[in-house]
């Protein structure tokens, strides 16, 4: 079989990213952030698809070179058609289509959840990776979505569990700001707990029937705590931040790896891993590992680089919708949901 060189982008919601990817390997993985969102305490769509026109050619540009891939050997373009920021997802659909269209080369557009499962099949530049096989549970956790899905191969998932309103990465960085900290919370969430003790404050945990997610209440919860507890004593926050975090990332943990060990026994497999942007939390990855281990799991648990939101595991996808034959025409538009 002829090689195939997949170009990829990323811009869904407030990072430009670039991909090359060659025969299912990772050649160049680029990320441009937007810092211009911190002060905001979240992503202002307009200032985000702004900066997305700013960075996609330079992004491109050195994802190119990175790989030491010129254009003409380009064979497809992948780009995120949905679901995020409308706004954003404009500027990388634009982008690719004009690409794809002076080379004369497929579009290739992907669902960015399916994606971030399909992480779990990159390979890097000199390495083999470790794969799942299939059936394949995974537990997509992120600032927008938490599903548990289970993979029957590449292209084949089915969505077994949803949540019914907010995302665990939502909790933590709503949460999180109710405590003084920047947007994105969540690391900084993460790097406080390791100080703190998880049983020092106990949170609401929803009863939720069957694989579904509920995160509403335990946001209140949280909510109506500090605020009893700072009218009692105005500096309660300061003196037990450590703590809190680490209650509330325990609590948070504990409530998605129930429901991973529910969808694993109601399933029967035993090859399962996370991924999204909340995978790159220490203490889900370490709570997956340690009951993976216990419960004789095949865990896939993926580099800290891959969990946020990145080109490689569009150009991954991308290349085995080529293999496929799955392409889209040039009046492909992008979708905020899908």
């Amino acid at each position: 079989m002829p090689t195939v060189t997949i170009l990829a982008l990323e811009s869904s919601c407030d990072d430009t990213s670039a991909s090359v990817v060659r025969d299912g390997r990772v050649l160049s993985n680029l990320i441009a952030g937007q810092a211009v969102h911190m002060s905001y305490g979240g992503v202002v769509p307009e200032l985000a698809s702004r900066a997305h026109q700013a960075n996609v050619v330079p992004v491109t540009d050195q994802a190119l070179k990175q790989a030491e891939v010129t254009k003409e050997e380009i064979d497809a373009v992948a780009f995120t058609r949905g679901p995020g920021l409308l706004g954003s997802l404009l500027v990388g659909t634009s982008f690719a289509k004009g690409f794809a269209l002076a080379r004369g080369i497929p579009l290739i557009g992907v669902n960015h959840l399916q994606a971030h499962v399909l992480t779990h099949f990159i390979i890097g530049k000199e390495k083999e990776a470790r794969v799942p096989s299939f059936p394949f549970l995974c537990l997509l956790v992120s600032g927008g979505h938490t599903m548990m899905i289970i993979l029957k191969n590449h292209l084949d998932m089915e969505v077994i569990g949803n949540t019914r309103d907010d995302a665990a990465g939502e909790a933590f960085d709503k949460c999180g700001k109710l405590m003084g900290f920047p947007y994105p919370a969540g690391p900084a969430i993460d790097k406080l707990a390791a100080k703190g003790d998880k049983n020092a404050f106990i949170f609401s945990k929803p009863v939720i029937k069957g694989l579904g997610f509920s995160f509403s209440g335990l946001k209140t919860n949280f909510l109506y705590f500090l605020t009893d507890r700072t009218k009692e004593d105005p500096g309660f926050i300061e003196k037990n931040k450590a703590d809190l975090c680490a209650s509330l990332q325990h609590t948070i943990v504990s409530i998605l790896l129930t429901k991973l060990v529910k969808a694993s026994e109601l399933t029967g497999i035993a090859e399962v891993g996370i991924a999204g942007g909340v995978a790159a939390n220490s203490g889900l990855r370490e709570a997956v590992a340690r009951e993976g281990r216990k419960r004789a799991w095949n865990v896939f648990i993926p580099p800290v680089i891959y969990t946020s939101d990145n080109a490689a595991m569009i150009g991954i996808t991308g290349y085995y919708k080529y293999l496929s034959g799955d392409f889209a025409d040039q009046d492909i538009i992008p979708l905020a949901r899908m």
